[in-house]
């Protein structure tokens, strides 16, 4: 696959992290191949996930193809990026294409990076996901990669303003591989379900304590944060849902 834009903007990219201060934390990078397909399963706190995800892959010297929303592919601006770096777009209308089309990636030797919460968690848990994470994988007889991604949300995440300001740090940790086999799809997703939030919960337990202080926003409510818990981000996702569904209607009148 013959990449023009990716390579500069993956520059662009490191100089404007330098620029923001940001520092990594990065674990488990090994576990990326250096060559041949595998599926990143990535948690989804924040806006920008999509563009420090990819940098789990940076010390295998892999590039990320993402699995993302047909709405930023017809953005006028975003869409012909989005094609250029060769990510995926799905249509949560009819996600069968997009799924072929992460297998054939994959058993092209492609790095595919999906969100499998499909939305940004506000209670910065995981949240429930579907099988389609280890369907894919095992479609494609690829490894499924569990990610997870802490600080992220502090850059820029719902229902609170963008922060671009002093140095903060960016935990990437990746798991051990899984090999699905879809002997039984709900068991093998239950157990990438634990393993991303056994990660999310390490990446937390070795946050910089200094930036990570008790009743941080940012912190699940369990933890001695103020973020919703779950059960208050289920009940926000619905508002957000149904406001969303209102204004469409209404824009259809």
């Amino acid at each position: 696959m013959r990449d023009i834009t990716y390579p500069p903007i993956i520059v662009t990219a490191k100089v404007l992290f330098r620029a923001l201060g940001l520092r990594f934390q990065m674990s488990g990078t090994e576990h990326v191949p250096r060559s041949g397909g595998a599926l990143l399963a990535i948690n989804h706190i924040g806006y920008v996930d999509f563009v420090l995800a990819g940098y789990a892959a940076q010390p295998a010297g892999r590039l990320v193809r993402f699995m993302a929303k047909k709405e930023v592919f017809d953005h006028a601006v975003a869409g012909p990026v989005m094609r250029s770096l060769h990510h995926i777009p799905v249509d949560r209308a009819d996600g069968i294409g997009s799924f072929h089309e992460a297998v054939r990636y994959l058993r092209d030797g492609e790095i595919v990076g999906i969100f499998p919460e499909a939305t940004i968690s506000r209670s910065f848990e995981v949240k429930d996901i579907k099988t389609g994470a280890v369907r894919i994988a095992a479609e494609a007889g690829v490894p499924l990669l569990p990610v997870a991604l802490w600080g992220t949300q502090r850059l820029m995440t719902k229902d609170h303003p963008r922060d671009l300001q002093g140095r903060k740090t960016i935990s990437i940790r990746v798991g051990e591989p899984m090999h699905p086999t879809l002997a039984d799809a709900a068991a093998e997703t239950t157990e990438l379900h634990a393993r991303m939030q056994a990660l999310v919960d390490a990446a937390i337990a070795d946050y910089p304590d200094a930036e990570q202080p008790p009743g941080s926003w940012w912190l699940p409510a369990r933890l001695g944060g103020t973020a919703p818990t779950p059960q208050e981000a289920k009940q926000l996702d619905s508002e957000e849902l149904r406001a969303r569904l209102r204004k469409k209607r209404q824009g259809n009148k």
